[in-house]
């Protein structure tokens, strides 16, 4: 078998969107999934490619912003590589405002996001409204920002793959990873993109918690509400896609006994969601999801070369915000393994969470 310049391991939102850019950069790829593609959390059903709140900024959500802005061009081309619709949308995102107090923290963040998302997005507050989508608001406002997007996670996988061979690109499923821990055994960079257990796996080597597991659960309704913005309300995440669906999600469990086993918890969020959204008060269940997320100890995604191991790398800890920094990963990872260059944000490198 041919030797690649870069391999992979993990066919994750992370594997798959570096997989691609190194592949565009000139790299001859590989990636090697264990089990199935999106086998952990980015084969969920969410989708939700939300920014952080433009206020207190930091370079992590600097890097986030700047990814978001980048998803258009960079899920464009995978759709045209691949003939494969990934489900991405920028329709925005509404959030319903408690109380005058809330609404005044609002228009100053408003005031923020004038100048920290550069012109290129706006956070808006605007009336309320009755329109048969949007939840019931106490103060009579909303928040209403246009630089939220959606994506279908299994689409965008599929597109993904689908890109990757048509680049000519390998994807391989093994049954189980390839030793890769000798300096030549890829014969050429090693990126490790492998989710919860590759945190798992580096913590053993170093010796230390670097991060874990955190479950979540979520569920799909039926629901034609393709054009629709996003809501995020009392900490749910409401998400139309377009194959008639709606995305309602998620949970953060720190503790759990099965990783993929739906109970109680989800039973809940769906009764929220119905309570918010008065087009699903009706809408049948189809699916019920529940699967593990990578969180890095840091919190923020976990970048740079894998301690101890010459031509190996890191790229893991994508938790909530996995798909919406995707695009952002990618060209820091390709600028790091393909050229040498260093643009890792501060706080995003693996000692940061050592």
């Amino acid at each position: 078998m041919a030797t690649a310049d870069v391999t992979v391991m993990g066919g994750g939102i992370f594997g798959l969107a570096i997989a691609w850019t190194c592949l565009r950069r000139g790299a001859s790829v590989r990636v090697v999934e264990r089990e199935r593609i999106g086998a952990g959390s980015s084969g969920g059903i969410v989708g939700a490619l939300a920014p952080h709140v433009p206020e207190q900024w930091n370079a992590k959500k600097e890097f986030q912003l700047d990814s978001l802005l980048m998803a258009a061009d960079f899920w464009d081309a995978i759709a045209g590589q691949s003939g494969i619709d990934p489900g991405y949308a920028r329709l925005g995102r509404l959030q319903p405002l408690a109380d005058d107090a809330a609404v005044a923290r609002a228009r100053e963040r408003a005031a923020g996001a004038t100048t920290l998302w550069r012109g290129k997005a706006e956070w808006r507050v605007v009336p309320a409204s009755d329109d048969g989508w949007t939840p019931a608001s106490p103060s009579g406002w909303m928040v209403e920002d246009n630089l939220s997007a959606r994506l279908h996670p299994r689409r965008a996988a599929e597109a993904l793959v689908a890109a990757i061979h048509a680049k000519g690109g390998r994807v391989e499923i093994a049954g189980s990873m390839p030793d890769m821990s000798g300096p030549d055994a890829a014969g050429g960079s090693v990126i490790w993109a492998t989710g919860v257990r590759g945190l798992a796996d580096l913590s053993a080597e170093l010796g230390r918690t670097v991060g874990g597991a955190v479950k979540g659960q979520a569920a799909l309704l039926s629901c034609a509400a393709c054009d629709r913005p996003q809501i995020f309300a009392d900490g749910l995440h409401i998400v139309p896609h377009c194959d008639d669906t709606v995305a309602v999600g998620s949970t953060s469990e720190r503790a759990f006994e099965s990783p993929d086993s739906v109970d109680g918890r989800l039973e809940a969020l769906i009764d929220k969601a119905r309570a918010l959204c008065p087009a699903l008060r009706s809408a049948p269940v189809t699916e019920r999801w529940a699967g593990l997320r990578p969180r890095a100890k840091s919190r923020a995604p976990m970048l740079g070369p894998w301690p101890g191991r010459a031509g190996h790398f890191v790229a893991n800890g994508g938790f909530k915000i996995g798909f919406g920094m995707a695009p952002g990963i990618a060209a820091v990872m390709a600028d790091l393994v393909l050229d040498g260059r260093d643009l890792i944000p501060d706080g995003f490198r693996v000692e940061d969470s050592l």
